[in-house]
């Protein structure tokens, strides 16, 4: 369900538009979920161990010099073997999101493996000290009947994995509700650069990336609504992406005019008016 007479969501300072900036940091749980033989391919756990150890560090000198604050989504299993990096998004000020825990595709698995990772993940993140979530992102932004259900049972504020409009919405199942942050491809650093040696993928110019976002963000301002961009640390934190990356965050940030929000803020916001207009 969409809500096609969507309510004026009056952000924050009478801003033009909310943008949420936010990051998967996959790490290695991102390679270790697509199998078991991932285990002993020490060079491409190796590139998912960069994001946190490179890529996460120079986001959050990025985000503190343009004081913004934004949503990580952390598999279980990133948040176990990476507990300094958890420690350092809290300092900041950031939102953790759910984002699985061994960052296994919906799809992909069993029922049983579907609670398995809702579960573990916020057993993992809990164990942190991290807040309790109130978001959750699929992988590979695949949902199912299944984990849908259990995002409405597990309480869960707010969905981003679906792709049903440009603006906060209601996504529904089988009777069941959830608000849904959409996201997109077009709006995601992995389309772009993501490559492996199995696979293959693309190594594109990243001044693509920076007129691309930026077109977007102007027309969120035009249309007076939120709009978010999906990241991945191993991916945009390479210098020469992030570079780009900072030019598009200048020109929102010169705009005057945008309200930089985590996503829980635009969820406690607007989740009031689209709920009551959907019911």
């Amino acid at each position: 369900m969409t809500i096609q007479d969507f309510p004026t969501a009056g952000w924050p300072g009478g801003e033009a538009a909310a943008v949420s900036l936010t990051f998967d940091v996959d790490a290695e749980a991102g390679w270790l979920g697509e199998g078991d033989e991932y285990a002993r391919r020490l060079t491409i756990l190796s590139e998912g161990r960069y994001g946190v150890t490179r890529g996460v560090p120079r986001i959050l000198d990025l985000l503190a010099r343009y004081d913004i604050s934004a949503t990580f989504f952390v598999p279980g299993h990133t948040a176990e073997h990476h507990p300094a990096m958890v420690e350092s998004l809290l300092d900041a000020g950031h939102e953790i999101g759910h984002h699985g825990h061994l960052h296994l595709r919906s799809d992909k698995v069993s029922e049983q493996q579907q609670i398995d990772e809702i579960d573990r993940g916020l057993e993992a993140l809990e164990r942190l000290g991290v807040p309790r979530p109130r978001g959750y992102r699929s992988t590979s932004w695949e949902l199912t009947p299944e984990t849908f259900g259990l995002l409405v049972d597990r309480g869960f504020l707010y969905d981003s994995s679906c792709m049903g409009d440009d603006r906060p919405y209601v996504e529904a199942w089988d009777g069941l509700e959830i608000l849904e942050l959409p996201v997109h491809w077009s709006l995601d650093d992995w389309p772009r650069f993501g490559w492996n040696i199995d696979g293959g993928g693309n190594v594109a110019d990243p001044e693509e990336l920076r007129r691309c976002w930026t077109a977007e963000f102007e027309s969120a301002r035009a249309e007076r609504r939120h709009t978010s961009f999906t990241m991945h640390p191993e991916v945009i934190g390479r210098p020469y992406r992030l570079a780009q990356f900072e030019q598009v965050v200048a020109h929102m940030a010169e705009s005057g005019d945008v309200w930089f929000a985590r996503l829980d803020e635009v969820a406690e916001l607007v989740a009031p008016r689209l709920l009551k207009v959907a019911s």
